[in-house]
């Protein structure tokens, strides 16, 4: 099985593959295989990366001043 993406990192956004109406999700925390995301329209999910794999959209919007 593959790692978990080096790409899940807290602060980066994401969306998720599936679930296109949760809309822009930002990473708040990776604990192993673990990661809580925070949607737009969804709310606080925790996803199984090993099973669902999210989808990069960009580093934290912070980070670009």
């Amino acid at each position: 099985m593959n790692p978990i993406d080096p790409f899940l990192e807290p602060g980066v956004l994401v969306r998720h593959p599936t679930e296109g109406d949760w809309g822009l999700g930002q990473v708040q925390s990776v604990a192993g295989r673990k990661v809580t995301v925070n949607f737009e329209h969804a709310g606080k999910q925790v996803i199984d990366a090993r099973v669902i794999a999210l989808v990069f959209v960009s580093d934290d919007p912070r980070g670009a001043r």
